[in-house]
């Protein structure tokens, strides 16, 4: 790991060894923790699934909770995002800058399906930061980039508390200082019905309403059923085939997703067979979960069977995944397709 100091208001700085250094570690797949003029962020290459799953594996974060990608510019994100007319007035207002605005994904758009959490929707975020939107437009890459800090610690406001807290996870740490906000961002959501405030942060609540001509609703009380978020319905991320997890066998016809080689007498009984994992790492299981679930749907197979995986690490979210694509969908608190 090396901490790079970098003055963003220096007019050469992205020629700055350290800033070529994070381009290149972006587009090899590792992670660079990034100054924005909220916290120090985690980014990493938005489009690529492993590269995100390194993020959760440096975060020790329990759940793949959608990540915020960040853009250089509004040009970006709208080939990203699907933006209506209270998205773009709100873009038009304070980006770049400390808003979050969730929107829903445009068909194509590159971002991997583990940066998303598997959802249809997408969270965008232009920052008000020079260092992020120049490693942004040099890499040419979404980045997502959660807060550079273990999961459940203070978000981190200078270099020297990410290196406090992740150390020798992240191979490159640029240091501007101490952040301008020094809180995250606002996140509203613009998607059917209300607008919503998921999360307050660097704009006001009422600033956002002014332009809105209205108040933003409430996030929905938390509840087994009625989840504040999204990802946490009880069946979610779920295919339209019905998953049966623990599989230890396999019933003719049936798809097969596994985690380590597949067996032998499982690979000539299944309709189709993939593994998450080839060598048994949960990392890169955590990276193809979402893809090789929905590549296994698109079969058309009624069911799929999944082998048991390690509850350890990134495992506890494979785990919370699977549990919630495998639970009952008739009942409160079921997926709606």
């Amino acid at each position: 790991m090396t901490i790079w100091r970098i003055d963003p208001t220096s007019d050469d700085f992205m020629v700055h060894e350290g800033f070529r250094r994070a381009v290149d570690a972006i587009l090899a797949g590792d992670l660079v923790a990034v100054p924005t003029e909220t916290v120090y962020g985690l980014a990493a290459d938005a489009t690529n699934a492993e590269a995100c799953a390194r993020i959760y594996a440096a975060k020790g974060r329990p759940r793949f909770n959608p990540l915020i990608s960040h853009l250089p510019d509004m040009e970006a994100a709208l080939r990203i995002g699907v933006f209506d007319a209270r998205a773009q007035a709100l873009a038009d207002a304070f980006w770049p800058g400390p808003m979050t605005l969730v929107v829903p994904r445009r068909p194509g758009a590159p971002v991997c399906d583990l940066a998303t959490a598997g959802l249809d929707t997408i969270a965008l975020r232009v920052p008000d930061a020079p260092i992020m939107q120049a490693l942004a437009r040099e890499s040419g890459r979404p980045l997502a980039a959660p807060s550079a800090n273990r999961s459940g610690r203070i978000s981190p406001t200078t270099a020297q508390a990410v290196n406090e807290d992740l150390g020798e996870r992240v191979p490159v740490i640029l240091d501007a200082g101490l952040t301008r906000v020094g809180v995250e961002s606002t996140i509203v959501a613009l998607l059917e019905g209300e607008a919503r405030l998921l999360r307050p942060g660097g704009i006001a609540r009422e600033d956002l309403e002014r332009v809105l001509g209205r108040p933003l609703a409430a996030p929905a009380a938390a509840s087994a059923d009625t989840p504040a978020g999204p990802g946490m319905l009880k069946s979610h991320y779920a295919p339209r085939a019905r998953v049966r997890l623990e599989a230890d066998d396999i019933a003719p016809g049936e798809a097969y997703l596994g985690f380590g080689p597949v067996p032998d007498a499982i690979a000539r009984k299944a309709s189709i067979a993939r593994t998450l994992s080839e060598k048994g790492d949960v990392e890169e299981a955590a990276a193809r979960l979402f893809s090789d679930l929905r590549a296994l749907d698109a079969t058309g197979v009624a069911s799929i069977a999944v082998a048991p995986i390690p509850k350890t690490g990134l495992g506890e979210a494979i785990n919370d995944r699977l549990g919630r694509a495998a639970a009952d969908r008739t009942g409160p608190g079921a997926r709606e397709d």
